[in-house]
């Protein structure tokens, strides 16, 4: 198929000089390809010692000795097996030194998988030399092999690692070295495929391959930039600002999955029919505790000192609250943020029948102190999965 850009009849001169164009392209291509079999791809991989990565991060081969210890450990992570992944992060780069890749930058990752199939390497390490580039774009197909995997989130990791730890970080947009793709394709791939692996634990991995050359406060700044590319991935599928907003009130997380499912929690919890009224009271709670000088720490509960318990409603709301943490607690050591939320609803009428008949601020220290006490526990409870005073 061609185009031609003219309102001339696309006679046989215009066809057959497409033509002649194409098999030339072919016919090279075929040559590059047959002179490509007769090296083995690993024969390529010192060869990499004169392919520059960044001029600061040294070259392909640095890199790819980076990757062959990171790959193994992400796969050992994520259930894989390690020596097919450090077999494939070698061979990884190798077919940027092909004639074929050198005449068509395109099919890097892609000639890497035809050769290393010829040369009868394992079948899952040819393909994760091809799967280690996806996702290209937004929405593209995620590595289908778990050595494809961990050779993809290698890669990203050590390039971001890499490039944020010389400074040169995405600015407006500029981003050359597409740091902002690489992000996502880390969050989709982690979220995706439920692999709940803790993001700094990985970072700190990769920066330990860069010996002392990366400074200790850059893989603060990467996990938040990641986090920052997961809300707008979140955003980008419906949900609201508010509801990640909540998730992320307490504290900053580390663990992508861990994140979406608070997301996919909370963002069911707002269309519960209690959902409003115990936003309002979780609000005023938080209110209450910022007044009296309170500092909220949702890992520390303040102890209840059930004897100071005078109102009926302080009483009933207490013995909710100790009920519902017992309850909840096995649902959240296992991630369960919805099913917590849903649990956590049934405090809608304790909670409206306290504010209702009990004054927390009065005079008596001890009773002040016990109600401040009270309302911090109850607003620990629901802040293990997320700050619901935000919606």
């Amino acid at each position: 198929v061609l185009i031609a850009n003219t309102d001339a009849k696309p006679n046989d001169k215009i066809l057959h000089g497409n033509e002649r164009v194409m098999h030339a392209r072919l016919n090279d291509a075929k040559f590059f390809y047959t002179q490509d079999l007769k090296m083995p791809l690993d024969k390529h991989l010192a060869a990499l010692k004169h392919m520059v990565f960044q001029t600061k991060l040294g070259t392909q081969f640095d890199k790819t000795e980076r990757l062959m210890i990171l790959a193994p450990l992400i796969s050992t992570e994520i259930g894989g097996n390690p020596t097919l992944a450090a077999r494939a992060a070698e061979l990884s780069k190798c077919d940027l030194m092909s004639t074929m890749v050198g005449e068509f930058p395109e099919l890097q990752g892609i000639m890497g998988y035809y050769y290393a199939r010829h040369d009868q390497e394992e079948g899952e390490v040819a393909k994760a030399i091809r799967e280690a580039y996806l996702p290209k774009f937004a929405g593209d197909e995620l590595p289908a092999t778990q050595t494809g995997l961990a050779l993809a989130l290698a890669d990203r990791l050590d390039t971001l690692v890499g490039i944020f730890g010389i400074g040169l970080t995405p600015t407006g947009d500029k981003d050359p070295y597409a740091l902002r793709r690489q992000a996502n394709a880390i969050v989709r791939i982690l979220i995706e495929k439920s692999f709940d692996l803790d993001l700094n634990s990985l970072l700190l991995d990769a920066a330990k391959n860069y010996g002392n050359r990366i400074a200790p406060e850059v893989v603060p700044q990467i996990l938040q930039f990641c986090f920052e590319r997961a809300k707008a991935w979140f955003q980008e599928q419906g949900v609201s600002p508010k509801v990640i907003e909540a998730v992320l009130a307490n504290e900053q997380p580390t663990r992508p999955l861990d994140f979406a499912k608070r997301i996919e929690a909370v963002n069911h919890f707002q269309h519960l029919p209690e959902a409003e009224s115990l936003a309002a009271a979780n609000k005023r709670v938080r209110n209450i505790l910022t007044k009296s000088g309170f500092t909220i720490d949702i890992h520390t509960n303040p102890r209840i000192n059930e004897k100071v318990l005078v109102a009926d409603q302080e009483k009933t709301l207490y013995e909710q609250i100790e009920q519902l943490r017992r309850a909840t607690k096995p649902l959240i050591d296992k991630g369960a943020y919805t099913e917590t939320l849903n649990e956590l609803a049934q405090l809608k009428e304790p909670v409206d029948a306290f504010f209702d008949a009990v004054m927390v601020n009065v005079e008596d220290e001890d009773l002040r102190v016990n109600r401040v006490n009270l309302l911090s526990n109850l607003h620990n409870l629901f802040g293990q999965v997320a700050d619901i005073s935000k919606l």
